[in-house]
């Protein structure tokens, strides 16, 4: 089956909020009480908006709980055997077979850490279901207000028009804040009505130890994520194949007016390093591609796509690693032991 075919077929994972459901513990939890502060942010979202998204209101049904549970897996708190990785070069990891729908490894996966660029896999996800690839957006000076220049940008400017699908490109190929924002701006009108949207998006994909306020991943104390909410998320995204295309071009020629009307041309290339051959691929593993991110705060990330020996789709995730050549290490220690 091509890989596109078979993640269309959908990817089966459970977190750890539908194993609450299924065990009907959510009741013993209220009346248990959550006293720590760490209790508090695991139960940040509202007990009934939370019932209700997964079936527990007597507005559904125990089948259409069932239902949702069956297009996921079971990871839980419990880490895997990690004696033949160097699991401390990075906070959390995860490899999960779309194939067989099981969880290959886990490392912290429902730890919040903070997500840096990969944030904007959900912004990519967002802008795919709700935009038009093809309007022509013209690019605010109200949007880029307050980015910083020095951070991770593709070059665009006030006044310049580009196609949605030209900012997408920006965004996942050369890690684009900027195109970021000016996504924010054209699916919501703003970044904070975008954030409350990614907020939605995520809680409805079951991602419920996750919390945006920005479209890009800069750092930010109440912007964070998990491992597997970002498996989740991602496995969501793949299922688009424009989204696909996104993260496996290697480069991307982009041509678009600026605001006096002449043509600019600019060359993106991707980030991920698997992608550019600066970093070898496992043997056996064929990289189809992803999404990196890198803050002081977040460390280094990546979430990755890529097929086994036996052509099965596997999504790989490393969160907070302590150094870019750490990273690589540890996933590519991820695809060589748990991926086939």
């Amino acid at each position: 089956m091509h890989l596109t075919e078979e993640i269309l077929t959908g990817v089966k994972c459970i977190s750890k909020f539908t194993a609450l459901i299924l065990a009907c513990s959510i009741p013993a939890l209220v009346l248990s009480g959550c006293g720590s502060e760490r209790a508090d942010l695991e139960n940040a979202y509202d007990i009934y908006d939370t019932s209700a998204l997964y079936g527990l209101t007597e507005s559904e049904t125990n089948t259409e709980v069932k239902a949702f549970a069956q297009d996921l897996c079971i990871a839980g708190y419990e880490n895997s055997d990690g004696k033949d990785l160097y699991t401390q070069v990075a906070e959390g990891a995860g490899l999960f077979n779309v194939a067989t729908k099981t969880t290959g490894y886990a490392q912290n996966v429902h730890e919040k850490l903070y997500p840096a660029s990969t944030t904007k896999i959900l912004t990519a996800y967002i802008a795919l279901k709700y935009g038009d690839l093809d309007e022509t957006v013209t690019v605010s000076q109200e949007a880029l207000e307050g980015l910083d220049p020095s951070s991770s940008v593709c070059g665009i400017q006030p006044g310049d028009q580009l196609t949605l699908e030209q900012l997408l490109y920006g965004l996942m190929m050369c890690s684009g804040n900027d195109a970021a924002e000016v996504i924010a701006e054209t699916i919501s009108g703003s970044s904070e009505a975008f954030a409350e949207l990614m907020n939605q998006e995520a809680r409805s994909l079951g991602a419920v130890d996750s919390h945006f306020v920005n479209p890009h991943g800069l750092p930010d104390e109440s912007h964070y994520t998990s491992v597997y909410d970002l498996y989740l998320i991602f496995n969501a995204a793949v299922k688009n194949e424009k989204f696909v295309d996104l993260i496996h071009t290697k480069e991307y020629k982009a041509v678009y007016k600026d605001k006096d009307g002449q043509e600019v041309t600019q060359d993106w290339k991707n980030t991920n390093k698997y992608l550019s051959g600066e970093e070898e691929t496992p043997k056996g593993v064929t990289v189809i591609g992803g999404k990196t991110g890198t803050t002081n705060a977040a460390g280094y990330c990546l979430v990755l796509l890529s097929e086994n020996s036996k052509n099965e789709p596997i999504i790989s995730i490393v969160l907070k690693a302590d150094g870019r050549s750490d990273l690589y290490l540890l996933m590519s220690q991820l695809l060589s032991n748990f991926s086939n």
